[in-house]
């Protein structure tokens, strides 16, 4: 099994050093030319999801990577990665992939000093560490997609068929259940 990781921006690194520690092969995807390159999942990082868009446009990644999700490729989006595959962004008429059937609050804490740390129940795993930074939350979600954990009474994971989209960190956490999940339910 491989899994692409999203390389042009963001957290990517950490992503990878999760996967390694689960014996799990990545591949960095960070142009046109890597999505040709054979891998089962995919996992958009965090970091900026403008600058994302953006590259993941003027790279010609963008097409492919749309279409592998709609055709059921097994995705994990972290943060930014959230905001990329929302359909909505509260505020803002920007719609970057666009398969999640959510509207997202983008920077909903705050800045940087708003960031924090918790622990929350996470539906199939259990209670886990969530690391917020700049983060986004579900405003709205469709009735068809399954709100997998809540803080403060704000959506922060959900799951809508092969989507997994969390508005925390988990690999900034030691607790690798999030990921092991993820790749446990790959096919």
């Amino acid at each position: 099994m491989q899994v692409g990781v999203l390389a042009v921006q963001g957290a990517f690194a950490e992503h990878e050093h999760v996967l390694s520690e689960l014996g799990v092969s990545c591949l960095e995807l960070r142009n046109a030319g890597d999505l040709n390159k054979p891998y089962d999942a995919l996992i958009l990082p965090g970091g900026e999801s403008t600058v994302q868009g953006k590259l993941l446009r003027d790279s010609d990644m963008f097409d492919t990577i749309k279409s592998q999700i709609e055709g059921g490729m097994p995705v994990l989006a972290t943060c930014a990665g959230l905001i990329l595959l929302a359909q909505h962004i509260e505020g803002d008429d920007t719609v970057h992939l666009g398969t999640l059937p959510v509207t997202v609050k983008r920077n909903a804490y705050g800045r940087q000093l708003g960031s924090f740390h918790t622990e929350a129940e996470l539906k199939g795993i259990g209670e886990v560490p969530m690391t917020f930074i700049r983060a986004p939350y579900v405003a709205e979600a469709s009735p068809e997609v399954d709100v997998l954990a809540t803080v403060d009474d704000k959506i922060v994971a959900v799951k809508y068929g092969n989507q997994f989209a969390l508005s925390f960190h988990p690999e900034l956490d030691s607790d690798y259940r999030i990921h092991k999940a993820f790749v446990d339910n790959i096919q």
